[in-house]
């Protein structure tokens, strides 16, 4: 996936993230076997994100460590994008808005 929009939310109708150009397209996940941060910790994790700027595959929210987050916090990447099979959704940390693809 190479470009991203704002997902259409009818509370917010005229939404828009100016950090959409931060993803760059075709990153790749710095690893496919989980958030890098618990592995080297020896910790688990329940949801896989990944950064869409640098490619850093951190845990979600509901994980012990909220490794993705923290990763925001470091580095200020704003955009990441579910690292689970079958999703394709993107959220952007300083917007607080959800993601899609963009197929245009």
């Amino acid at each position: 996936m190479a470009a991203w929009r704002v997902a259409p939310n009818p509370d917010q109708p005229d939404a828009s993230c100016p950090h959409l150009g931060e993803a760059h397209p075709g990153v790749l996940p710095a690893t496919r076997q989980g958030c890098v941060d618990c592995l080297a910790a020896g910790t688990s994790w329940v949801h896989l994100r990944m950064c869409l700027s640098c490619g850093h595959i951190g845990c979600c929210d509901s994980s012990p460590e909220r490794h993705a987050t923290a990763h925001f916090g470091r580095l200020g990447h704003s955009l990441i994008r579910s690292f689970e099979p079958g999703e394709t959704w993107g959220w952007c940390y300083r917007c607080e808005l959800m993601l899609e693809p963009d197929p245009s």
